[in-house]
């Protein structure tokens, strides 16, 4: 793998800036595990390993994150992403990753405009009454810009940096083959799962470089969200709006991280936290498509208590299957179901060898510890933290849809929080929890289900004949190869063995003692101690008989 990695020379360069980072940072130690140092020096590339960051004696979570901001926007998407997998990742390494900010220096207008003018199909100044040139915010994969059209309308241009997706592209190769390579030299990494990660991270960062793809989930959030009178989202403007150019209204209010401007300006905070949760949960529950990032920054407060979320860059997708099995999570941990709650938590990690004795244990102190406490004294954050500690412990990893999830419901009550003190998340979701329970087991809801269940299992009996064939072909070409795992085989025929002869002798014994009493009341036969002969030796045979049974099983007992 690392041969095919420097089979490009533009890959080379890049993969000795990482090394040098992680030697700078005191990963030395991985560079030589997953052998980039051999292979790099042999490529003539000189590794400098007393080069070694005063920070190198701090806390990991912070090198790492030093680290991952040196190599650049990629990888500190890549931290930003990590920070989400709460159930990998301890609370002080969320904590770090959240630290990790995008900011990065602005392109000069006179760069943009080239790419700008192909995607708007004409000259910015045929559109724009005005263009602000220098940006309101830059950020790694884009930045934006504010404007006025010709109508007078005040808009935001999210601009995406000319070549990022070149930059984006070749970095994404490198960590793929990077993540194979640690992920079969390192042990206690793998765990974690580094090809997955980057598989999923690689997905989502594509995305993300899709600008017209935000405009999509924005729209899609807008029209579930309709019934909401105090939420409005941005309109966009599809005329303007590409992979690489998004053109949307301007939401002039406070941004939800100026708390002090929110008070000042009149605002009710608590209706406002509460207005926010509810479209979320709504979101969540109701239709399965979220918003994934509910950090103040993308919270606008306009007057009379207006609620505008903006960047739909991040959104969060869960199946309805996906959805059922949360709302019974909830109702399980709500009323103290142990079982029931890791029933649903081992449905979600199938592969994963788990002691469910130990798992069982710990759910119950867990369950113990909050069982009584009324809403205003449950801290729902601090209920998944938990919750996930206990998966971490036992190596449990959540999908990646669930993961998101978890990290969203977290965020949303710590900006609640934030907004009121008093905030409850629990509280507030507990009607569409309720509303969403009785929807399930409406007779309506009953009857369509069934009819989909029958309905795939038709199908499965249409496909049945043919399956059928193919398999009769399959063996005709092929023939079949049966993997047995024939795991202590030989101790187990001798146990069969020993307790067929066991049972032998239990059925001669018994004979013996049938035989024996028949016999005894045979008449005019020789008789030891006043008793009949063949009654007398018959029943001494089956004693030893039985004696020598029951050593043998005592015996086989103490052996196991």
């Amino acid at each position: 793998m690392i041969r095919e990695t420097l089979s490009a020379a533009r890959d080379l360069g890049r993969l000795h800036e990482i090394s040098m980072v992680l030697i700078r940072w005191g990963f030395g130690d991985i560079v030589r595990r997953i052998g980039l140092s051999h292979t790099l020096e042999k490529a003539g590339k000189a590794l400098h390993w007393n080069d070694v960051d005063t920070l190198a004696d701090s806390e990991p979570p912070e090198r790492v994150c030093r680290a991952l901001q040196e190599l650049g926007p990629t990888f500190v998407k890549l931290g930003q992403m990590l920070g989400s997998r709460v159930d990998m990742f301890s609370p002080e390494w969320i904590a770090a990753f959240e630290q990790l900010q995008t900011q990065a220096k602005a392109v000069e207008w006179e760069d943009l405009l080239p790419q700008l003018e192909e995607d708007l199909g004409a000259p910015p100044e045929t559109i724009f009454h005005h263009i602000h040139t220098e940006p309101f915010a830059a950020a790694s994969i884009a930045q934006v810009h504010l404007a006025e059209l010709k109508s007078g309308e005040k808009v935001v241009l999210k601009i995406r940096r000319p070549d990022i997706e070149r930059q984006v592209d070749a970095d994404l190769r490198l960590l793929r083959r990077l993540a194979a390579i640690t992920e079969s030299t390192t042990p206690e990494l793998r765990r974690f799962r580094p090809k997955e990660i980057v598989r999923q991270f690689s997905l989502s960062l594509k995305r993300e470089l899709d600008l017209e793809g935000e405009c999509r989930h924005a729209e899609r959030i807008a029209e579930n969200l309709s019934g909401f009178s105090h939420i409005t989202i941005p309109k966009v403007y599809w005329q303007w709006t590409t992979m690489r150019l998004n053109v949307q209204s301007y939401a002039e209010g406070i941004r939800g991280n100026n708390l002090k401007a929110i008070d000042e300006a009149g605002l009710d905070r608590k209706a406002i936290a509460n207005t926010g949760a509810q479209a979320v949960m709504h979101m969540i529950l109701i239709d399965g498509f979220f918003h994934a990032d509910p950090h103040p920054g993308n919270i606008i407060c306009m007057p009379d208590n207006l609620l505008c979320l903006i960047d739909f860059g991040m959104v969060g997708r869960l199946s309805e299957r996906r959805r059922d099995e949360l709302v019974l999570l909830l109702f399980a941990l709500i009323n103290k179901d142990s079982l029931g709650a890791i029933e649903i938590l081992l449905d979600w990690v199938p592969d994963t060898k788990v002691d469910e004795n130990a798992l069982s244990l710990e759910m119950d102190a867990f369950l113990d510890h909050y069982h009584g406490r009324t809403l205003k004294q449950l801290h729902f954050a601090q209920l998944l933290t938990d919750l996930t500690s206990i998966l971490r412990e036992h190596e449990l990893t959540l999908p990646p849809d669930l993961a998101i999830l978890f990290k969203t419901m977290i965020s949303l009550e710590g900006v609640g929080r934030k907004f009121d003190p008093d905030f409850n998340i629990v509280e507030i979701a507990s009607p569409q929890l309720t509303r969403v329970m009785q929807e399930k087991y409406m007779p309506v809801e009953v009857i369509k289900r069934s009819v989909k269940e029958t309905r795939e299992l038709i199908s499965l009996i249409n496909e049945l004949p043919y399956d059928i064939k193919k398999l009769i072909k399959t063996f005709k070409r092929n023939g079949f190869q049966v993997n047995v795992e024939m795991k202590r085989l030989d101790h187990f025929g001798h146990q069969l063995d020993r307790a067929a002869s066991r049972m032998t002798i239990g059925l001669v014994i018994a004979a013996l003692i049938i035989g024996t009493a028949i016999v005894s009341s045979i008449e005019n036969q020789p008789t030891v101690l006043g008793l009949p002969a063949w009654g007398f030796w018959g029943f001494i045979a089956a004693t030893l008989w039985g004696v020598a049974l029951l050593v043998s099983i005592s015996r086989g007992n103490k052996d196991n």
